[in-house]
């Protein structure tokens, strides 16, 4: 009898028992153990082992893609613009911030056709204030600039921010004798937006404690509790957080391009160079330097800020920022400002440009009753300001397509603006074969050794490397799966064709995640005419152009 009754128990064993087993084994969670630095029992960081979920392939795609768009635009000289931005955080919340604007000549100006083009990246640090707001002030504070320049005002123009766009672009009048958009005159005009919109930026708060001190406290030497002020931490929050800075500016008309760096983001371009028998490579210009302590040309103390490389010619304004011979070992510590602060450049970061009195009577003012007192600044602070928003400006004159390119020209076809976060991971040189190679079309997991047969790169303007770390480059492979082109960068930097590599980076949480990679913001732009066929990329939904002009 129980012989008998034995085989049917076995086989519902099989049938149910099995399939149970592997549906546990496939939807438990999965996780990994990781090293980590925490807080001891005293305070001091040590190294500790956590254990964390492990990311779905379907929930690190969303990872890559939550924060991804994309756009493009058709011009009458028959160039199609392209161009797409994504971020992925390691801090929450996310640091990093973007903006453009699309400005479209009138056809009444004597340049048009052709547009204006602002892209820009933010890498801030120490809270996300100060990209935030330079997300939505930087680019106007440039075009404002540039509309002083051209109409010799010095005011700011109060027909919003459309009419003030326009205005850059409308006929001159008689009385200006120079070209007002002569490539020299436009870099300083870029370069003097960046420094004055950082001088407002620190100098806010101190605006308002003076609007609110009146006669009997300054006789008395009292100092107001402003904590509750409704512009307390809306103006000290940026002032005292930081943000590096990089701008690309495409005038298409005249066939130039700017690219302004506040910082350790950097701009690298792809240029295609065709052969004799009708092949070609993609050469590697690097447009902008890393701005770090570890930068000869940060060290000397000095920078040629506007660097023309092009047949111009100017004397480089030359911007020194001395400091006693006392401080010499003190100044640069570690490739770091102080030995805190890595970028020798940004926006905000006023703990290294204000005066020591002056933190601590703002602190006390502002912060003290937030219970968020400003931190001391380092030892070695003397003789501030250590640090300055001033960005090194270049230009270059690019040919964009369209019209009446020569047949055998060199044509430019993108650009890349990205925060430190993906050159901690990519070099100049991967980040242009990869984009090379997603523009060409290519699909699925390549081997590493293999793209340079499929994607020829060559070099042009060296990198100017402004950390020292070895990138712990994950896999072998990389990956062509991503239809945003920057979303694609960002999964390659981050593991490429190791996806169990790159569920296991994206799966790191903050604050633990910054320890193995940092926010992440890519924008590509590039651009397409009906002479290159072969260069197409997927079609993006029609652009929307910020202003006719």
């Amino acid at each position: 009898m129980l012989r008998r009754a034995w085989k049917p128990l076995a086989a519902t064993t099989v049938l149910i028992g099995t399939p149970s087993y592997l549906y546990y084994q496939f939807t438990k969670p999965q996780t990994f153990d990781l090293a980590v630095k925490v807080r001891g029992a005293d305070g001091k960081p040590v190294m500790a082992t956590r254990t964390f979920s492990l990311l779905s392939k379907d929930a690190i795609r969303d990872r890559l893609i939550k924060n991804a768009t994309s756009d493009s635009f058709s011009r009458p000289e028959s160039t199609i613009w392209h161009y797409a931005t994504a971020s992925v955080a390691a801090n929450d919340p996310l640091e990093d911030a973007h903006a453009d604007a699309i400005i479209a000549r009138d056809p009444s100006d004597p340049s048009a056709p052709g547009d204006w083009l602002f892209f820009t990246v933010m890498d801030g640090h120490g809270g996300p204030h100060t990209s935030r707001l330079l997300s939505k002030t930087l680019i106007s504070a440039v075009v404002l600039e540039l509309s002083s320049l051209i109409h010799h005002t010095d005011g700011v123009p109060s027909s919003g921010f459309l009419e003030n766009l326009k205005s850059i672009f409308r006929t001159s009048s008689p009385k200006l004798s120079e070209d007002p958009q002569n490539p020299e005159r436009i870099a300083l005009a870029i370069q003097n937006a960046f420094t004055k919109l950082d001088r407002e930026l620190i100098n806010a708060p101190l605006s308002v404690l003076a609007a609110n001190l009146d006669a009997e406290s300054i006789k008395k030497n009292i100092l107001p509790d402003l904590s509750k002020h409704p512009l307390a931490l809306q103006t000290m929050l940026p002032a005292v957080s930081g943000s590096c800075a990089l701008m690309a500016v495409f005038d298409t008309a005249h066939r130039h391009l700017y690219v302004a760096c506040s910082g350790d983001s950097r701009a690298v371009a792809g240029i295609w160079e065709e052969n004799d028998d009708g092949h070609g490579s993609w050469r590697v210009e690097v447009l902008s330097e890393d701005q770090t302590g570890r930068n000869p040309n940060e060290l000397k103390r000095f920078v040629k800020s506007i660097n023309f490389q092009s047949s111009l010619t100017l004397a480089a304004l030359r911007i020194q920022s001395e400091h006693p011979p006392n401080e010499a070992d003190s100044v640069i510590r570690a490739g770091r400002i102080l030995g805190g602060l890595e970028p020798s450049r940004a926006f905000g970061d006023a703990r290294y440009k204000w005066p020591r009195e002056v933190q601590d009577v703002l602190s006390r003012a502002f912060l003290v009753g937030n219970d968020q007192p400003l931190r001391p600044p380092p030892s070695s602070f003397k003789t501030p300001p250590y640090v300055t928003a001033t960005p090194v400006v270049t230009h270059r004159g690019f040919d964009f397509g369209g019209i009446a390119r020569p047949s055998r020209s060199p044509a430019s076809r993108f650009v890349v603006l990205a925060t430190d976060g993906l050159w901690d991971k990519l070099s100049s040189e991967d980040v242009v074969a990869l984009v090379g190679g997603h523009l060409k079309g290519l699909k699925g997991v390549i081997p590493k050794t293999a793209l340079s047969d499929l994607v020829p790169t060559t070099s042009g303007a060296p990198t100017v490397e402004g950390k020292d770390k070895k990138r712990n480059k994950i896999g072998d492979s990389w990956s062509f799966e991503e239809e945003n082109i920057s979303s694609h960068l960002i999964r390659n930097a981050f593991g490429g064709g190791d996806v169990e590599g790159l569920r296991k980076l994206i799966s790191i949480p903050a604050p633990f995640a910054r320890s193995y990679r940092d926010d992440t913001t890519v924008t590509v732009v590039w651009w397409v005419d009906g002479q290159e066929g072969n260069a197409q990329a997927t079609t993006l939904s029609s652009g929307n152009i910020k202003a006719k002009l």
